[in-house]
């Protein structure tokens, strides 16, 4: 019997809390379904991260690995876990659990009301629960706003890590797309939305565990990649066939 459910949780250099954030997905998700499969995907680590997946996955046969030796980017990650997926839906969820994995209920509920292909958190959505640094704040508005010009999205915000998908359906976008790292969210969504596939945004909860030693810095350099990166992505889709 197909699975309801699978979620995709890219990891890199997360050794200190993927074993245990993993085991607390496991316990989150069998709240509201009996049907899951969790694929935590290695992406290149240099620490124990693998190893700490292989031991939540001691405790619990519903966590599946995918691991590789050389980091390719996250977005390479959650294209490779995705693929992997025969559930009948698929997510990702960021690995350091800043987006509480219980949010899924309610999207999987709404996906499934709503007939949507894709349901996905936003961080500019007005019932939205954000406790995160103001310049994370800044570029998600300056980002929606470049995004605006260039595709013409029916959503607000591409870029938060929690995502659910109609597996189905995603699987023939993430066969084209091309990104691996920075712009990985703004490739699927553009391809997806030129495949007519349909966008439901809801609320998000986020809780940022950033500390001293894990500190998100924004690099002036990564600034720029990101806008070039999502300029050759606008060129790229105005040549794909929508299937």
């Amino acid at each position: 019997m197909q699975i309801e459910l699978a979620v995709v949780m890219p990891a890199y250099n997360e050794e200190k809390r993927i074993c245990e954030n993993l085991l607390t997905c496991v316990r989150t998700l069998e709240g509201f379904t009996s049907s899951f499969r969790i694929i935590a995907v290695n992406d290149g680590s240099t620490d124990g991260t693998e190893a700490e997946m292989r031991r939540a996955a001691a405790e619990d046969a519903r966590i599946g690995i995918i691991s590789y030796p050389k980091n390719r980017g996250k977005g390479y990650a959650i294209r490779r876990g995705m693929l992997a997926s025969k559930a009948r839906y698929t997510a990702f969820l960021d690995a350091d659990l800043d987006l509480p994995p219980q949010q899924l209920e309610g999207y999987l509920a709404v996906m499934k009301q709503e007939g949507a292909d894709i349901v996905l958190g936003s961080k500019l959505h007005p019932d939205s629960k954000l406790e995160y640094p103001i310049y994370r704040k800044i570029m998600t508005h300056g980002y929606y706003m470049f995004l605006k010009v260039l595709f013409h999205l029916p959503i607000r915000d591409t870029q938060t890590g929690i995502k659910l998908f109609r597996t189905e359906r995603i699987h023939p976008v993430l066969r084209k797309m091309k990104s691996d790292r920075f712009s990985f969210d703004i490739e699927l969504l553009a391809i997806a939305s030129k495949f007519g596939l349909s966008m439901v945004e809801q609320p998000v909860e986020v809780c940022y565990h950033g500390d001293g030693e894990r500190k998100t810095k924004i690099r002036l350099r990564t600034v720029f990649d990101m806008f070039f990166e999502t300029l050759r992505i606008r060129r790229r889709v105005s040549r794909i066939e929508a299937e």
